[in-house]
């Protein structure tokens, strides 16, 4: 097999520094693998131990056959490697860039346990599917023969992505509806630019519509058209809306200009990278150029903010968490990244309030670990006499997200939700308690990773693919 074509790509912070934000630090750490080259793939497949027990494999929630496709990079059998990674995964270059792989497969890791360093997996498959599409390796969806039943899919995101792409490739009429300009959900407006180049996800919401999947974007369901239409309309419809309410900080001061919502902050910043019309970028209200910034929040959105906000030329940009740095639930790597970018941690922190209107600072009132509660992790505890002031020009809350009230806004009172307000669905099928009414992804679960609505979209269509053919054998019988 010829030798592959090293990948080229601009990075910024590498090839133009004249263009590097000035309080942006060169790093070490290079979320995009801008160039990662064959001889670099096949050096670290190559040292993969083929283990009898892949730790890696159980740890993916796709369990993708990693040791099998880092096999036949070490082999330089790039293409073959391709088809095994893709086999399970529908977005393979998209989980190599974002997902926290080493919480999940290269924590792992055989070798990193051992002390050697993990092998990079996340950077092999993010290079074996960019160089596929290149290579023209990447298929077009194209049915093996068309069937009859349609379904629809509520919501563009992960999850809703990857299970029109299954059923469409077995023929099914699918429809995803969607409230947003552009399909990809939080892959395309959530997520910075820098960890995931919005071309790559538009390539695939490409791909998804040239194999047949109709797309009916700005259609907000509840107001432009009702859930019982989609329901009339299909043979069975998938609610993939995933949690966009932000859990809010009911303080003194909140409520004043500069405070602000992380997704509302991280659309705008987006929206931009598009070249869209911003309004409130351009006014400077979601905009850190030049600002003081203070994100509060310990997990990937709120590392997704300051990371945002180094970029933008922020004077100084801090992170609040009322735990420590061990207890953090976002991804240690980034918290790796965003230090070495500048950016400053104030551990054992939280807000106590806001000063000025517009937002001046934030009261910031110290914390300690405690006793641990049922479930052994530690909670935390004001220290009493600690309290001061953390300068901000802007504040971003970036404390998680919460389903919206779907009954409610949809006018469906019989669709089932728990005391939290995700919907009750059944974790392999995704099938609810309404006939043909399915849900997958962080509507199901709460605010989760991108690779798990990936898998619930795949598993949610796999089971709607049995039913149909139940229904149709039921059909051709009598």
């Amino acid at each position: 097999m010829a030798e592959q074509p090293m990948l080229k790509f601009v990075n910024i912070e590498r090839d133009m520094p004249e263009k590097r934000p000035p309080n942006l630090r060169r790093t070490d750490f290079n979320e995009i693998y801008a160039e990662y080259a064959d001889a670099k793939a096949k050096e670290q497949s190559s040292r993969c131990s083929q283990c009898g027990v892949p730790y890696c494999q159980s740890h993916c929630p796709l369990h993708n056959n990693i040791p099998d496709w880092l096999r036949l990079t070490a082999e330089g059998r790039l293409q073959e490697a391709y088809e095994v990674s893709q086999a399970t995964n529908t977005f393979p270059e998209i989980c190599g860039r974002i997902c926290p792989q080493d919480r999940l497969c290269e924590g792992n890791c055989v070798i990193e346990q051992s002390g050697h360093g993990t092998v990079t997996i996340g950077s092999v498959e993010k290079y074996i599917t960019d160089t596929a599409w290149e290579e023209g390796w990447v298929q077009p969806i194209k049915p093996g023969r068309e069937r009859p039943e349609s379904v629809g899919i509520i919501g563009a995101g992960p999850g809703g992505l990857a299970a029109a792409d299954v059923l469409r490739r077995a023929g099914v009429q699918v429809t995803v509806y969607d409230r947003y300009d552009r399909a990809g959900g939080l892959l395309t407006y959530g997520i910075p630019g820098f960890k995931l180049e919005k071309d790559v996800v538009m390539r695939r919401n490409d791909q998804l519509a040239q194999g047949g999947v109709n797309f009916e974007l700005n259609c907000n369901v509840g107001v432009d058209i009702s859930f019982a239409d989609i329901r009339d309309r299909h043979d069975a419809v998938i609610i993939a809306t995933g949690v966009y309410k932000t859990r809010e900080i009911q303080a003194p001061g909140s409520g004043v200009p500069g405070l602000e919502r992380a997704i509302d902050f991280l659309t705008a910043s987006n929206r931009k990278s598009f070249g869209d019309a911003v309004e409130d970028f351009d006014s400077g209200r979601l905009n850190a150029s030049g600002k003081k910034v203070v994100v509060i929040g310990g997990g990937d959105t709120a590392m997704d903010c300051v990371r945002t906000s180094i970029r933008q030329g922020a004077t100084s940009v801090k992170c609040l968490y009322r735990r420590d740095r061990a207890n953090m639930p976002g991804s240690q790597r980034e918290v790796a990244n965003a230090e070495e970018e500048g950016v400053v941690f104030e551990w054992l922190s939280a807000p106590k309030g806001f000063v000025g209107d517009p937002v001046t600072g934030v009261m910031v009132q110290k914390m300690r670990l405690g006793q641990p509660d049922a479930t052994g992790r530690q909670a935390p505890e004001l220290i009493e006499g600690s309290d001061y002031v953390e300068e901000a020009d802007l504040v971003i809350m970036a404390l998680g997200f919460e389903p919206e009230d779907l009954p409610s806004l949809w006018g469906e009172a019989d669709l089932p939700v728990n005391r939290w307000g995700t919907i009750k669905a059944d974790y392999v099928s995704g099938q609810t308690a309404l006939d043909g009414v399915y849900a997958v992804g962080d509507i199901v679960r709460g605010a989760s990773l991108v690779v798990w609505a990936i898998k619930d979209g795949r598993d949610c269509a796999e089971a709607i693919l049995k039913r149909l053919d139940q229904g149709a054998t039921a059909v051709a019988a009598e």
